[in-house]
Parts: C-alpha cells; structure tokens; sequence
C-alpha cells in the first residue's frame, strides 16, 4: 500500500497553527485604542487569518498596572475552555514581528450586532481577509459529561434568530429581550430616549457568567461575533481579571436571576480547576498576578453561594461607553 494510503495526513489544531506558524502582518485594524494587526499565520502547509496584538503596542492603563492586556486576552481564553463554553476564539501568547503579544484566530462575522460598525473591526490591509486553509477548525467544547456545548445550530431554543442588541421605544423589552437600560439618542433636535436591549439568548447568558468570572471592564456589542456555524465569539478582554471589582458590560438583562444549572455545573468544575495544584492554576500564575488568581477564586465562590447572575455594584459605571 502506498505510503500516503498507510499514513493519515497529519491536523494541526488552531491552537498549534497560532503557537507555532510563521506570522505575516497584512494590514491594521482601525479604530483600536491600542495596536491590533491582521495577520495570516503558516505552518506545516496550513494557514489562516488572526489577530496579532503586541505588548509594545499597549497604551499604560493607570487601573491595570500589572502584567500585559495580551496576557489577560490569554488568561480569558483558558477561562472559557475551562468553563467548556468555547466562547473566546483560540488565543496563544507569543513572539511576533514586534515582539511579544497576544495571537487570535480570526472569526468572520455573519452579521453585526445592532448598532456595531463591523464586529470584527475594519481592516486597512494589503489582502481582503481570508479564512482557515487546511486548519482543523476549532473543537465544540469537550466539557466533562452533564456540560452543554458552546454551539447553539439555528431553531435551538433560547437562541435568538436576529440582533442581539437594539434601542426600542417604550418602558419594556417585549418579548425575547432583555432591558439593559435607557440611553439618550439621537442629534442635535432630535434626541429621544430610548431602551438598551439585548437577546434573552442562551449564548449571551453564558457570556454573561464568564465575564462576571473573569471581571470583565468592557463588554461591548462590537465584542460579540456571531459565527455561521451557530455559535457567538467574544473578542477583546485585555482590561480583566483585576483584583477590585470592574465588571462593566451590557449583559445586564439577567442581573439578580438565579444561574442556570449548566452554569452552576460550570462554576463547581472551574472552582476545582483553581485549586494551587492544577494545571489551569499553574497557566494562569504566568498570565496573571497571584492577587488576581485569588480574587477570581473568590469570584467563583461567591458566584456559587449566592447562585445568582451578577448585578451592578453602584461602586463603577456600569455599563462601558460607547455601548458599542
């Protein structure tokens, strides 16, 4: 039998193609407050788009003096794999053509968000964006039994089949939404009050549980990329994981709810993740301060004692502006 009959060809994970594959800058994402790059990455003849965000390109934030944005974008990621949720595309730290940073799979939207110019950002680039070549597509979360996975195909129910965020006149959501609360719009002469909303979707509400994990700043609609295949990515996550309390999202809508079951069985396997001797532990003291694995340990207790969705503090803004 020939050799290539006796010898399956070999995949390569996304994660292995962003770790190991030789980065080529294409062009820069505009409208970043720091230097975010388009990239094709190349290894062992597969190739793909992604994101390249380098440390020397990182504005000093007064509010997260320690450690790097790129290693809390890492730190994330290994928080939503543990959680079985897959919502963070796959993010590895790494040396590029400008240093240290941080490397993502590039995720195509299939529609914006209401009121997002562009999920995914606009590109100033030599070639139009490109999608995996070759690449093994990233895995549906393999959670332990009783875990849901992250996808949600079209029909499920609690998946929305529009928007996930719109302004809607009146006091109420109606219904398949969710308030997040009022905002003024409109120009000059034609400003209006209006209701933030966003999708009573299943997919958000676990986002809404892993940011309330991880602390997340700044949660905004354009950080939401819906996928075709079903599922939501959330991009952006380098202001995280600080030690005082920062959560600011738009993920209000299920403030105060009890937790889902799927979220609780979440929550008791990342809480066992995070004891001093596993190997989630052991990759997150490299990504993040010790006082930062602890306030995330205590984030996850408190979660599971109260059994309830976040809600705001009245200490922080709790909503990041702009919205989108």
């Amino acid at each position: 039998m020939p050799a290539p009959e006796r010898i399956p060809p070999r995949s390569v994970s996304p994660q292995e193609l962003l770790a190991k594959g030789e980065l080529t800058v294409r062009g820069r994402i505009r409208g970043a407050s720091n230097a975010v790059l388009y990239c094709t990455v190349e290894y062992d003849g597969v190739s793909a788009a992604c994101v390249y965000k380098p440390v020397a390109g990182e504005r000093p934030l007064w509010d997260f003096p320690d450690g790097t944005l790129a290693q809390r974008e890492v730190a994330a990621y290994e928080l939503s794999e543990a959680m079985g949720w897959g919502l963070v595309p796959p993010t590895v730290l790494r040396d590029g053509p400008y240093g240290e940073g941080m490397c993502q799979l590039w995720i195509e939207a299939s529609e914006a968000p209401e009121g997002a110019a562009g999920a995914s950002g606009e590109t100033e680039t030599s070639e139009a964006p490109q999608g995996t070549q070759g690449l093994d597509q990233p895995e549906k979360p393999s959670a332990p039994p009783g875990a849901s996975r992250a996808d949600a195909p079209a029909g499920a129910e609690g998946v929305a089949h529009g928007p996930l965020l719109a302004l809607v006149d009146g006091d109420q959501p109606g219904e398949g939404w969710k308030a997040v609360g009022f905002a003024e719009v409109g120009g000059p002469g034609e400003e209006r009050t209006a209701l933030l909303v966003h999708a009573d979707d299943v997919r958000l509400r676990r986002l809404a549980v892993l940011d309330a994990v991880i602390n997340n700043g700044d949660r905004k609609g354009g950080h939401l990329l819906p996928a075709a295949d079903g599922r939501i990515y959330a991009i952006d996550h380098g202001v995280t994981f600080n030690a005082d309390d920062k959560l600011r999202t738009l993920l209000w809508g299920w403030a105060g709810e009890p937790l889902t079951e799927e979220a609780l069985d979440a929550l008791r396997r990342l809480s066992d993740d995070l004891a001093e001797d596993r190997p989630l532990t052991a990759r997150l003291t490299e990504l993040i301060t010790p006082a930062e694995i602890q306030a995330l340990r205590a984030r996850v207790a408190d979660l599971l004692r109260t059994g309830r969705h976040r809600e705001p503090s009245g200490q922080w803004p709790a909503i990041p502006w702009p919205p989108v």
